[in-house]
């Protein structure tokens, strides 16, 4: 029965383990592709959080029920209250200093012959 429990465990930690690093590699593709600091900030805030998360809770699985765990449960603790905090910080300090949010334009702000098309059709 102990063979069985130690099975559920280790399978348990190895998703824990590989959906964390799924998540931090993600993050690292989304701090890569997106357009603007706001949106490569926010990637990389949300899944460093939770792929380190995931992954310290995979290896507390992998430690077993004692002061390892402990340990790194608290520092999972201590890194869920840190980094967003961090990271609003962060995105707080660039609005004040006028980092620009870079969306793309709607189709009729981007072409405005596109917008008055319709219109003299109609007349």
């Amino acid at each position: 029965m102990g063979a069985g429990i130690d099975l559920v465990l280790d399978v348990a930690s190895w998703v824990l383990l590989v959906a964390g690093g799924s998540f931090c590699v993600i993050g690292g593709i989304g701090v890569v592709r997106f357009p603007d600091f706001y949106t490569r900030v926010h990637a990389a805030g949300v899944t460093d959080t939770l792929g380190a998360g995931a992954m310290l809770a995979g290896l507390a699985l992998q430690a077993g029920f004692g002061n390892v765990a402990v340990k790194l449960l608290l520092v999972a603790l201590f890194l869920f209250a840190t980094s967003p905090i961090a990271t609003h910080a962060l995105v707080k300090a660039a609005y004040a200093r006028g980092v620009a949010l870079d969306l793309p334009l709607p189709r009729e702000a981007a072409d405005p012959d596109a917008a008055g098309a319709g219109d003299e059709e109609a007349s």
